[in-house]
């Protein structure tokens, strides 16, 4: 495995991170057991995944409390969210009470990163001057190591609340979007981020899109029939073919994983999992080199100014930065 600094946090962090929700959820969606679930998280430890991130919402804390009864506290970074969602927003002390219990199933008395949940422009303002005091009591108290916050980039497509919330130093973690066909943090997020020292964690690298050949083909299909990338790119059945070749990629996941985890600016590059073999080898993909530099600007020239691709199944394509 290899490891990096999460921003100024002087967390020491796997570049590989364990997500415990999305589609899988550890395989609890396909009907695992919460211990086979937990002997997932464990498979991911000995494969020197230290980054492990949940969230209330997922459901998934308590697969995470048996898992951690085998490792260790110090050897693992924990990560959870919560909401404050909701009409009216939920007042601080809910949000502090979801701490509590998220801390009491996972059977630990803090974690490393706590992140404010898909929170989204116009909830922003609550967020920093209501539920943020809120959680810097809660740091001081010990129960909270570090304060981020996560973008929802499935209606954000241009990262409009994270470029609000750099300007704030409570925020020590960004959790942002950013894939081959959704690059707008390249400019919108990294170069601040890097400048002060906040930590990344990138979602969505492959997520749905890119496991997924035939729907590629036909958002590309409908990318360029509205004449938002190449006309060739929507011809073809295997437009991001130019990526698997000899001293490239071997597939077009592994082609999407290396793209985000070398992207400067990117610390850890989260992925979920049901399955043991699935598990190897995305991270197999992510500790390969960077792709062949051809391959990088070629991607930037032809998806470069899309926004909102491939971030949810319900959305079409065609939103431009």
């Amino acid at each position: 495995m290899q490891y990096t600094t999460l921003g100024a946090t002087n967390l020491r962090v796997s570049v590989a991170g364990l997500g415990t929700g999305g589609f899988s959820r550890l395989g609890l969606k396909s009907g695992k057991t919460e211990d086979e679930a937990a002997r997932l998280i464990n498979e991911a430890v000995d494969l020197g995944i230290n980054f492990i991130d949940t969230a209330q919402s997922y459901g998934t804390e308590g697969v995470v409390g048996r898992a951690l009864k085998a490792i260790p506290r110090d050897q693992v970074v924990i990560a959870t969210k919560a909401q404050f969602r909701g009409k009216p927003f939920a007042p601080p002390e809910k949000v502090v009470a979801a701490l509590d219990n998220s801390l009491r199933l996972m059977g630990i008395d803090y974690v490393d990163v706590f992140n404010l949940h898909g929170v989204e422009l116009d909830e922003y303002d609550y967020a920093l001057n209501v539920i943020a005091p809120a959680l810097i009591e809660q740091k001081r108290k010990g129960k909270i190591k570090h304060i981020g916050i996560t973008e929802n980039p499935i209606v954000d497509f241009t990262n409009a609340m994270l470029k609000r919330a750099v300007k704030d130093p409570v925020w020590e973690v960004f959790m942002v979007g950013f894939h081959m066909m959704h690059q707008g943090a390249r400019a919108n997020v990294f170069p601040v981020t890097r400048e002060k020292g906040i930590g990344t964690l990138l979602m969505f690298a492959v997520r749905s899109i890119f496991a997924d050949p035939p729907r590629v083909a036909r958002e590309m299909k409908e990318l360029a029939d509205k004449g938002l990338v190449e006309k060739w790119l929507g011809e073809s059945d295997d437009p991001l073919g130019f990526l698997v070749h000899q001293g490239g990629a071997a597939s077009m996941i592994e082609a999407a994983y290396r793209f985000a985890r070398y992207e400067p600016g990117v610390d850890v590059v989260l992925f979920g999992t049901g399955d043991a073999a699935h598990l190897r080898s995305n991270v197999a993909s992510l500790l390969k080199p960077p792709l062949p530099q051809a391959d990088r600007a070629k991607l930037a020239k032809l998806f470069g100014h899309l926004t909102g691709i491939g971030l949810d199944s319900h959305q079409g394509p065609g939103s431009t930065r």
